[in-house]
């Protein structure tokens, strides 16, 4: 698989320093960034080609909150490996939401070690950090999910990446899931947690937006937690595929792009139901009319 390696040089005050790289960190990753590496001039990111939104990044370096620091970066082609290497290796603690649902990572953890009193059991193998209940936005999602009544519901899932948020649908009753991502990895990925998870009537598919052109089926819940470019462009095609009352799921931002996103939501008839917040990031519920 093709990386792009990004040189970020980080000027900022030392007491600022470790949070700066933190929140660079986040933002890049809004903007497709996979991982991470600290270095002395400040940061490296790797990022798919075909993943990165540089106007994403851009205008996050540009508005970026610390505002002593000063940022510049640089692309190039990165060495052909897997980044991921170290955190498939390592995988993650257990993370308990709401006290109904634990997820964990099957490589190092069996149904044995986890606590027992969580009714909802989600196991993955991922191949990244993100997407696997870890980053703030896939947690108030899947929170988001625990409290809508899914029993005989479709779900779409936008972006699927592990296909985690899919899974918890399923496992909550969901009559039929469909996920698509525009990375091959993503999708295998996400079929072989579905299987892990004995879930089968989840379908992943390679693509973007524009394969809902060719889908007949309407869905009674959408989720998609994707960088705000992507939430804004393919909205739209969302809603038209949404039932009448359905119900669409929106995180993948920072908190200071929500107005712009409910804006754009209540052009196109939806009405705000829910609003989550978690370190900085959002996540948005919206009821169509």
């Amino acid at each position: 698989m093709e990386y792009l390696k990004a040189i970020f040089t980080l000027n900022v005050a030392a007491n600022d320093e470790q949070a700066a790289k933190d929140l660079l960190a986040d933002l890049a990753a809004a903007a497709g960034f996979e991982a991470f590496e600290e270095s002395e001039e400040g940061l490296t990111g790797y990022v798919q080609p075909h993943l990165l939104d540089k106007e994403t990044l851009d205008e996050a370096i540009a508005n970026f909150p610390i505002v002593s620091a000063r940022i510049e970066y640089e692309m190039e082609e990165a060495e052909n490996r897997n980044w991921n290497e170290e955190w498939e290796a390592n995988g993650f603690e257990p993370i308990c939401i709401e006290n109904k649902c634990v997820i964990y990572d099957a490589r190092h953890y069996s149904p044995e070690d986890l606590p027992a009193n969580m009714s909802l059991q989600v196991a993955i193998e991922p191949r990244q950090a993100f997407g696997t209940g870890t980053h703030e936005t896939t947690r108030m999602v899947v929170q988001q999910l625990l409290n809508l009544q899914l029993a005989g519901k479709h779900l779409l899932d936008c972006g699927c990446g592990t296909g985690i948020l899919g899974i918890v649908a399923a496992k909550l009753g969901a009559e039929s899931v469909l996920g698509y991502d525009i990375d091959e990895w993503s999708v295998d990925n996400s079929l072989h947690n579905a299987t892990l998870n004995g879930v089968e009537n989840m379908v992943v598919v390679k693509g973007d937006a524009t394969a809902l052109n060719a889908e007949k089926k309407y869905f009674d819940v959408v989720v998609a937690n994707i960088n705000r470019n992507i939430l804004l462009a393919d909205l739209p095609l969302w809603v038209e595929k949404t039932t009448p009352k359905g119900t669409i799921v929106l995180s993948g931002f920072y908190q200071t792009d929500t107005p712009i996103l409910v804006e754009a939501a209540k052009t196109l008839g939806l009405a705000l139901t829910s609003q989550k917040e978690l370190d900085g990031w959002a996540c948005l519920t919206f009821g169509k009319q």
